[in-house]
């Protein structure tokens, strides 16, 4: 079993939680000036890396709450957690 650390709730099984895609996403300031392949690259295009990858995660069946977390895609070992709007932790970026 995975255990994975709400920075909210503290560590919780897998089950409770949802993977919500690569963090750190910005969205074009003004979308309406964007050309539709840097549009098309907002939306769809994320990296798939093996290794080290900051993600979004919610605690969907806990409080709810939606944080960032580094992983590594090919251990499936989660290194940090961090809320949403924090900076990643030094030196794990």
């Amino acid at each position: 079993m995975l255990l994975i650390n709400c920075p909210f709730c503290g560590a919780r099984e897998e089950h409770e939680f949802h993977y919500g895609g690569q963090a750190h996403i910005t969205r074009p300031a003004d979308p309406e000036q964007v050309d539709d392949k840097a549009w098309a690259d907002y939306l769809y295009y994320r990296k798939n890396t093996l290794g080290l990858q900051a993600e979004r995660w919610q605690h969907s069946f806990g409080c709810g709450q939606w944080f960032n977390a580094l992983r590594c895609s090919q251990t499936h070992q989660f290194k940090a957690v961090y809320k949403m709007g924090d900076d990643a932790p030094e030196g794990l970026q």
